[in-house]
């Protein structure tokens, strides 16, 4: 074991060797430099998503990461995509509950231009009305799209069940309503609290010169404000139930209980104990649930979490007739996890697993710039792969006993969204077959 972790702190060192630049205006920059490659994958994480919107803003993070590519005051969209393409490149974004990130992937010639464009989306979108109007009903699609995608749909559930009333139990897409009624002028005020200096980092991993990159950024972003003018929502796990019916084939189930948020130190241990529970084909539900007795096609275990809460679940997709049988299986694993030790071979799959996830991750650039911001933005600082294998190595199965629990002990959130025309477990029946 101690010439795998020595060698996993070797290989994860050479990969995650960084260099950190703070602009006057508190903006960070941070790269990492491999001169192997030919590429360079890069972006701007800002610190916002939906987990920072009002309630009548919901929506508004994600519309805002499909306006910037209608238009800015150096491009319209048809030239972004353009410049972009032209010389072999990618370019495209995201928005989660607490990020929102704008990323591209050039040749390492062509990183000026790549800069150019990313700065430029969180420095000048034009939001024009004709192209906002067209826009809206775009993202209106793509919300009517996840309404179709059940096994999505019923993550939503889950999180308005799990937060109740709050913002990070509410879609990340928005409302069509929502959508179709935010104007420029609130867009351009949400940017101006939200897109400040200190609320982004700007990363960079590949062939890649530091100071020079910096001082591309610093020519494009050195006017952003320094400070933000927001309060993200409270995040507090309250748990509860919710079952829809609609015309679909398949039952779809998320079950959870209290999780670890990025922040909590046991967060290493929540992952490490997922692993074991559902995170793969030797896990215990995988093995219970489909391998042994057939009753899903899709079944796995999850700790999400959110900057100060998270939820510890479980996902499985199946049918009417099999949910019957499968609620009290699952309940019979969590009462295992909870009155056994977990074993050694168990432990160290887990472990292994978790640490092998971990290298693979830091050999795609896109992933280690994602990485390198993220933690900035959590911790203030990058993270060295070290302290994390040490925190996992250092999990007892004693540690994960007490874990689960605790994890078990606190209020369910039930979600299921099944086929109509069948009598489905109601939260208050589905809380009885725990105790």
């Amino acid at each position: 074991m101690r010439i795998w972790v020595n060698t996993i702190f070797d290989t994860a060192k050479k990969i995650m060797e960084y260099k950190q630049s703070i602009l006057k205006n508190g903006l960070r920059i941070v790269t990492a430099e491999r001169p192997q490659i030919e590429t360079v994958s890069l972006g701007i994480w800002v610190n916002t998503g939906a987990a920072s919107e009002s309630e009548a803003d919901n929506g508004i993070s994600h519309f805002i990461e499909h306006m910037v590519f209608k238009g800015t005051k150096k491009r319209n969209s048809k030239q972004i995509s353009e410049d972009i393409e032209n010389v072999g490149g990618a370019t495209n974004a995201y928005t989660s509950r607490h990020f929102t990130c704008f990323y591209a992937k050039m040749l390492k010639d062509d990183l000026e231009l790549a800069t150019d464009v990313i700065c430029d989306f969180v420095t000048s979108p034009t939001f024009d009305a004709e192209e906002m109007a067209k826009e809206k009903e775009v993202v209106v699609q793509e919300i009517k799209q996840s309404v179709d995608a059940p096994d999505d749909l019923v993550f939503d559930y889950f999180q308005e069940a799990a937060f109740p009333n709050q913002a990070s139990g509410r879609t990340i897409l928005g409302t069509p309503e929502k959508v179709r009624g935010f104007t420029k002028e609130r867009m351009l005020d949400y940017m101006h609290t939200h897109y400040s200096a200190e609320n982004m980092v700007v990363a960079a991993v590949g062939n890649i010169d530091h100071d020079k990159f910096v001082r591309m950024v610093e020519e494009r972003m050195d006017g952003l404000p320094r400070h933000s003018q927001f309060c993200e929502d409270k995040q507090v796990y309250t748990g509860g139930g919710k079952v829809v019916c609609k015309d679909i084939e398949q039952t779809h189930l998320v079950l959870g209980f209290k999780g670890a948020s990025y922040l909590d130190a046991d967060y290493y241990a929540y992952s490490v104990l997922s692993t074991i529970f559902g995170g793969g084909m030797s896990s215990r539900l995988f093995q219970e649930i489909r391998e042994k007795r057939g009753l899903v096609y899709t079944i796995s275990s999850f700790n999400q979490a959110l900057k100060n809460a998270g939820v510890f679940g479980i996902y499985a997709g199946t049918t009417p007739n099999e949910l019957k049988e499968l609620l009290p299986v699952v309940a019979d694993e969590i009462k295992k996890l909870t009155d056994e030790k977990v074993s050694e071979v168990e432990l160290k799959r887990a472990k292994t697993q978790i640490k092998a996830s971990l290298l693979m991750s830091l050999e795609s650039s896109s992933t280690t710039a994602e990485i390198m911001a993220r933690q900035m933005l959590l911790f203030k600082r990058i993270i060295p792969t070290e302290e994390i294998v040490e925190k996992i190595e250092a999990l007892t199965a004693e540690n994960l006993l007490t874990l689960s629990q605790k994890i078990f002990a606190t209020t369910p959130t039930y979600a299921l969204l099944g086929c109509d025309g069948n009598d489905y477990p109601s939260y208050e029946e589905v809380c009885r077959l725990l105790k």
